[in-house]
């Protein structure tokens, strides 16, 4: 009786303890449920899609307008979906545009490559000091600014154009606002501490919402 009985119990605490664990996000494979907070960008930022990808997708117009509890798809319409659908227009291309001229986000040598490990493996880790200033990489606006998306602490997310993202993660403070314009070289951030407790930037660029090595636009220096 009395091993029945903790069973019961430690099938309790293990359950209570899964739930905990939870990020919150529940999805399928090609569809996502909007949560409070969320935003068209950080979700996307999460799939590794584009906001115009998936306004055009649920047919959004500009995807400004999304709600908790709202569905959304993570993958093109297929043609059964499509024939369903007799209003349906057909979906206008992606433009391609070019790369801003980027500058280093701040001084330090990159210590974690692009893919590697610790970190996300997006983007590349750039040592420093705690506290040290962050700058935007390039022109461009917030469309990001918190601590909502796991992995990455206190996160900047600029939109250079229709094409490019850039990303700064594991921030101490963030000194802007999500549709604040931003000039190349201001500064956005004060760097905080990444994987290991070290200080650490996280340094990021999506074209068309998939990561790139940020080497291969930076500047040499």
């Amino acid at each position: 009786m009395m091993t029945a009985r903790r069973l019961i119990i430690l099938s309790c605490m293990l359950l209570l303890a899964a739930c905990g664990s939870s990020t919150g996000w529940d999805h399928s494979s090609d569809q996502h449920i909007v949560r409070k907070g969320e935003t068209l960008f950080s979700i996307a930022w999460r799939y590794g899609k584009t906001t115009d990808e998936l306004a055009r997708w649920n047919r959004l117009g500009d995807g400004s307008l999304i709600y908790p509890g709202q569905v959304l798809r993570l993958t093109a319409p297929g043609n059964a979906a499509a024939a369903r659908t007799t209003a349906a227009k057909p979906l206008p291309g992606i433009p391609t545009q070019a790369p801003p001229a980027w500058a280093w986000p701040t001084s330090g040598r990159i210590n974690v490559v692009f893919g590697g490990k610790p970190g996300t493996g997006t983007g590349v880790l750039i040592n420093g000091k705690a506290g040290q200033p962050v700058y935007a990489a390039a022109s461009g606006s917030v469309v990001y600014a918190g601590s909502g998306l796991i992995g990455y602490g206190q996160l900047i997310i600029l939109k250079h154009n229709d094409t490019y993202l850039s990303a700064y993660g594991y921030n101490a403070s963030l000194l802007v606002k999500e549709g604040q314009s931003i000039k190349k070289g201001q500064q956005i951030a004060t760097m905080g501490e990444g994987p290991e407790r070290k200080p650490r930037l996280h340094f990021e660029i999506r074209r068309n919402g998939k990561p790139v090595n940020p080497k291969k636009f930076l500047p040499a220096r």
